[in-house]
C-alpha cells in the first residue's frame, strides 16, 4: 500500500524523488492534500480459472468497467491516486514520492487486463467449440435417407386428396381415394460448415409393389447457408430437431417445424405451415404440409427408393388426434433462441433456458393423424404465437413454436420436451 501527501507552493517548487526523477509543480494558491491506497497485486478472484458458464460476460464487463474507473482521473490515476479535495489551511512539504510503486501498479494493471483478454479469448473459443460440436452433431444425425410419407391438409385440418390425373386407373375403379404422396428426402449436411441440402421429392402412386419402381412426380430442392441459400431462418438442436422459415411467393411464407422422436432417432415428422401476413400485423393460415419419415440409411441422393420395404404405410385419411389429449398444463425442458433489430442471425443453435411451463385449452388447434398437430394463435399481448407438437406417448410431447411480434416480426424459436403436469 503506497501513501502519499503532497502541497503545492505559491511559487514554481522543483522536488526530487528517490529515483532523481524531477516533479514539477506549478505556481497555484491553494495546496492540495492527497490521500492514496494501492493494492498493487489483483484479487486472487480474478486470476483463478473459472468454469466457462462461471465466467460469464457480466463478469468481463464488470472487470472493464472497473479498469475505465481508474483511467478517468487522468495522470494522478495512472499512480494510482483517488480523486483530491483542496485544503487552504495546511502547508506541508512532500513527504514522499510514490513513482516507482506506481511504476509497479500499472505493470501489475497491464498484467491484469492482458489476462482478462485471454480469458475473453478463452470464452469465445469455448462458445465456438460448443457451437461446432451442436453443428456437427446435428449434420450428422440430419444427414441421410429419409423416406415415408407426405400429405397437405386445409387450415382447419381437413384431407385434401391428391389430383385425379395422378391417381393409377385400377384406384379410380375401385373408387378408392388417395390423400398421400410416398416421399424421399435425401438429406446432407456439412459436419464442419453450416449448409444443409435436402431435397423434398413426391412420387406417383403406384399399384401394389410398383413403387420399386417409382416416378417422381415433383422434387423441391432447398439449401440452408451458403450461396444462393432460401432461407430466411435457420433454428437447429444437436439431436437433428430444427426450424426453417422460408420466404415463398405471394407473400406466403412457411414455417418447417422438423421434430425428431428422442425416443427413435430414426423417425421424425416435418410439419409446415403455410401463413400469409396481412398489413404487417395480421397473420393468417393457409394450409398444413405434413411428413412422416424414417430414416433408411446414409446419404445416396434419393438413387434408391425404399418401395414396398418401408416401415411406415399411409396416415392422411387416419382418425386425427382427439384434442383432450393436449388440453392442460405441460412442463419440460425448453431450448430457444431470440431475435431483436441487433440481433439477426440466420443461422440459431436453440439452447437450454431450463424448465419451463405452457397451459393448452385444447381449443383452435388444427388436429392431425397420427397424434400430430398444430396451430397458430394470438395472445393478449396481440403477439402470433405458431406452434407445433407431436404426441409421442400418453402425457410426453415434443413441441416447437415461433412467436411473432404485433408487426409480425419474428422475436423467439424454441423446441421443448414436455410432460403432462399434474394440476
Amino acid at each position: 500500500m503506497v501513501k502519499a501527501s503532497f502541497n503545492i507552493w505559491d511559487r514554481l517548487r522543483k522536488y526530487r524523488s528517490s529515483d532523481n526523477s524531477v516533479i514539477k509543480v506549478h505556481n497555484s494558491s491553494a495546496m492540495a492534500s492527497f490521500s492514496v491506497n494501492v493494492t498493487a497485486s489483483p484479487s486472487p478472484l480474478i486470476l483463478q480459472r473459472r468454469p466457462f458458464s462461471n465466467f460469464s460476460s457480466s463478469t468481463h464487463h464488470q472487470l472493464q468497467d472497473s479498469h475505465l474507473q481508474n483511467k478517468k482521473f487522468g495522470a494522478f490515476s495512472l499512480l494510482g491516486f483517488a480523486p483530491f479535495s483542496f485544503n487552504l489551511r495546511r502547508r506541508r512539504t512532500l513527504m514522499c514520492a510514490a513513482n516507482q510503486d506506481s511504476m509497479e501498479v500499472v505493470k501489475e494493471t497491464g498484467k491484469t487486463n492482458g489476462l482478462i483478454g485471454v480469458l475473453g479469448e478463452v470464452d469465445s473459443r469455448q462458445v465456438h467449440d460448443k457451437s461446432t460440436e451442436a453443428w456437427s452433431q446435428f449434420a450428422k444425425r440430419i444427414s441421410g435417407e429419409w423416406d415415408g410419407f407426405g400429405a397437405d391438409f386445409s387450415n382447419q385440418g381437413g384431407t385434401i386428396e391428391l389430383p385425379e390425373y395422378v391417381v393409377p386407373e385400377a384406384y379410380r375403379e375401385w373408387e378408392v381415394k388417395v390423400f398421400d404422396w410416398q416421399t424421399q428426402c435425401p438429406t446432407l449436411a456439412n459436419p464442419e460448415d453450416h449448409v444443409l441440402e435436402y431435397r423434398s421429392i413426391q412420387l406417383l402412386p403406384t399399384v401394389g409393389c410398383e413403387a420399386d419402381a417409382a416416378t417422381v412426380y415433383s422434387s423441391d430442392e432447398r439449401k440452408v447457408g451458403g450461396e444462393n441459400s432460401g432461407v430466411t431462418t435457420f433454428a437447429y438442436q444437436s439431436s437433428g430437431s430444427y426450424v426453417a422459415v422460408w420466404q415463398k411467393k405471394d407473400d406466403v411464407t412457411e414455417l418447417e417445424y422438423c421434430l425428431i422422436n428422442p425416443q427413435d432417432f430414426e423417425s421424425r415428422v416435418r410439419i409446415i405451415q403455410r401463413i400469409r401476413v396481412s398489413n404487417n400485423t395480421e397473420i393468417k393460415l393457409q394450409g398444413v404440409r405434413v411428413f412422416r419419415e424414417q430414416w433408411y440409411g446414409p446419404f445416396r441422393n434419393g438413387d434408391q427408393l425404399g418401395g414396398c420395404a418401408i416401415r411406415d404405410s399411409a396416415f392422411a385419411s387416419t382418425a386425427p388426434m382427439i384434442a383432450s389429449d393436449i388440453a392442460g398444463i405441460w412442463q419440460g425442458s425448453k431450448a430457444i433462441t431470440t431475435f431483436s433489430a441487433t440481433n439477426t442471425e440466420i443461422f440459431r443453435e436453440l439452447l437450454d433456458a431450463g424448465l419451463q411451463k405452457s397451459v393448452r385449452d385444447g381449443e383452435n388447434n388444427v388436429l392431425l393423424p397420427k397424434q400430430l398437430w398444430c396451430s397458430l394463435k394470438q395472445n393478449k399481448d396481440g403477439e402470433t404465437i405458431s406452434e407445433a407438437g407431436w404426441l409421442l406417448d400418453q402425457g410426453q410431447a415434443i413441441t416447437s413454436s415461433c412467436l411473432f411480434s404485433s408487426t409480425a416480426k419474428l422475436k423467439e424459436i424454441s423446441i421443448a420436451l414436455e410432460t403432462r403436469a399434474s394440476e
